[in-house]
């Protein structure tokens, strides 16, 4: 990343926390080194993390407390992310998700559908290893999104009103 875009990144992210403070970010996943680096990278991204180690305890948390985003590993030890999916739906869950998982591609696409039928937006799907940059980028562009700020990186190209070439 270019120095002007990460200035840019950080302009847009500084902007953000002035409108919203912190948003609210669940991490499910049992892998705790994956949990503390997803958690991280949120953390710089202006979020206040919560971390679900089970799916019981993902299920649990979104039962009772507000998020403002989500990132869902597939394959947990207690069970499957899709039961964390349903009990988000059945609990009235409206906003964007990111599935993290190991499995293949064939496994996220289909966490996509089953996020469709549930009525909920799949925002990302990444593999794991996990992206750490690509991750924080779309949570920045996530926190700039709910705070009408314009999108300022979308994937090596830098976006935005200012940035948008006539013609």
């Amino acid at each position: 990343m270019h120095s002007e875009e990460r200035t840019d990144l950080a302009q847009a992210e500084t902007n953000a926390d002035r409108v919203l403070g912190l948003l609210d970010l669940l991490v499910v996943d049992d892998d705790l080194v994956q949990r503390m680096l997803i958690g991280g990278a949120a953390e710089k991204a202006g979020y206040a993390v919560t971390h679900a180690a089970t799916c019981a305890e993902g299920i649990a948390l979104v039962r009772v407390k507000h998020f403002d985003c989500i990132t869902l590993d597939l394959k947990l030890d207690d069970g499957d992310g899709a039961d964390v999916m349903r009990a988000m739906a059945a609990a009235k869950y409206q906003g964007p998700m990111i599935v993290i998982s190991g499995m293949s591609s064939q496994h996220r696409r289909a966490s996509r559908d089953l996020a469709k039928s549930l009525g909920m937006e799949l925002l990302q799907s990444f593999p794991k290893p996990i992206d750490l940059a690509a991750l924080r980028i779309s949570l920045a562009n996530l926190r700039s999104t709910v705070a009408g700020l314009p999108i300022v990186h979308s994937w090596g190209e830098v976006c935005g009103p200012r940035f948008e070439r006539n013609g």
